[in-house]
């Protein structure tokens, strides 16, 4: 036992000497001659980092396709997509003739072979992807995996500009167990092309639209060594033409109704019922739009003051003086009778009539007050709905100028 152990050792030390694996030489120009060799002098060292030596790194290229954005949400902070992962390496050591093999390439099942540890940096949920066992082995000994996953990564996301705002989220790959004297990380295809091929394949044509496409070298140092990791920046823009017409359009409306309510007279009660009911109207549409908010937020309604007016009705007076002026006429008491009841009714209405103009001057001060005061909100109102139209303008303009 001992001896087959030295054995082994001794050929792992001369294949690490020589090469990793050496050139195959088919029997015959045939798959089974082929999967032979790769049988007798590939699939066996699959547990080791296919190097000439341990001291040299292998290039992991890595390139990535975005072929769906799933969804953003700005809660929980994360972004839901779906991804083509391409990763790529060589074998040293390992080639064969084409011609004597008769194949140029061949798919292989990934369990025979190295396969890098190369993780998501952002990865919040386990991805799932779709089951790829097989990979293209090429007759130089360049490896070709591609496979599809799907991500839950996070992402700070600024909503500031909402429904105008732009993302931009980032996934880092790298080797999880792997230093960079390991292995080090390649970009793939340049960022052009991984932006044309991502757009010419994403199937999704909901909220948010790919703009851009960023990749970056990075490296990440800790205490035990540093990775060697590689960073593509997505950015996305949301397609605002749906909050637009659901929140914008009828927001403006609500505040042009809201402004026409300051041209009804301040003493009028049908204002200060009309302004209750645009503000419940406008309180029951916050309800219901409020699953297209991305967080929730309170907001207070400015309500306007209006002055109420106080007014005595004369009516009463007059009524009760012809009363008593009626009863008085059809009375047999005397004349002087008559007109000492008449002086009394006299003082009454003076004393009344006082009284009266006493509290109009007192409710035309308080109008006054209240007139000045409508005026200076109708003001203050205006302008702020003024400088709000135009900074919406101006970001739905930056929006849309944004490079596409």
């Amino acid at each position: 036992m001992a001896g087959v152990k030295a054995a082994e050792l001794i050929v792992i030390c001369f294949m690490v000497l020589q090469g990793f694996v050496a050139a195959l030489n088919c029997t015959s120009p045939t798959p089974a001659a082929l999967f032979d060799e790769l049988t007798k002098h590939l699939f066996p060292n699959k547990l080791l980092r296919p190097v000439e030596t341990f001291a040299k790194p292998i290039n992991i290229s890595i390139s990535i396709t975005v072929a769906g954005i799933i969804g953003v949400d700005e809660k929980s902070q994360t972004l839901s997509s779906v991804i083509w992962q391409v990763l790529e390496w060589d074998i040293e050591g390992l080639n064969w003739d084409e011609k004597e093999c008769a194949a140029k390439r061949v798919s292989v099942p990934r369990d025979n072979l190295w396969v890098p540890d190369i993780h998501l940096k952002q990865l919040l949920d386990e991805a799932s992807s779709t089951k790829t066992p097989y990979v293209y082995l090429y007759n130089t000994g360049h490896v070709y995996d591609d496979k599809p996953i799907t991500v839950v990564t996070s992402c700070q996301l600024g909503i500031y500009t909402f429904p105008f705002d732009i993302q931009n989220c980032s996934l880092t790959f790298g080797s999880y167990i792997h230093f960079a004297t390991d292995i080090q990380m390649i970009q793939g295809a340049t960022a052009e092309k991984v932006l044309k091929e991502s757009r010419d394949v994403i199937v999704t044509n909901g909220e948010w639209e790919l703009t851009d496409i960023n990749i970056a070298d990075s490296s990440l140092h800790l205490d035990s060594g540093s990775y060697s990791e590689i960073t593509y920046y997505i950015v996305l823009k949301r397609r605002p033409i749906a909050y637009v017409v659901n929140l914008l359009v009828p927001s403006c409306f609500l505040i042009t109704v809201d402004l026409f309510s300051f041209v009804l007279p301040p003493q009028s009660v049908d204002r200060s019922s009309f302004k209750m009911t645009l503000i419940l109207g406008y309180t029951v549409f916050l309800l219901i739009m409020n699953d297209l908010l991305p967080v929730t937020g309170e907001k207070t309604p400015l309500i306007t003051p209006s002055a109420n007016t106080s007014a005595t009705n004369l009516s009463d007076h007059q009524s009760i003086s012809d009363v008593t002026l009626s009863a008085s006429l059809d009375s047999p008491e005397p004349v002087l009778e008559q007109l000492r009841m008449l002086g009394r009714e006299l003082t009454a209405i003076r004393v009344q009539m006082d009284k009266y103009c006493q509290g109009t001057k007192a409710t035309q001060e308080w109008e006054m007050i209240g007139t000045v005061i409508d005026r200076l909100l109708f003001g203050l109102y205006i302008i702020f709905i003024f400088v709000s139209f135009i900074t919406i303008i101006s970001i739905w303009i930056w929006n849309n100028s944004f490079a596409t």
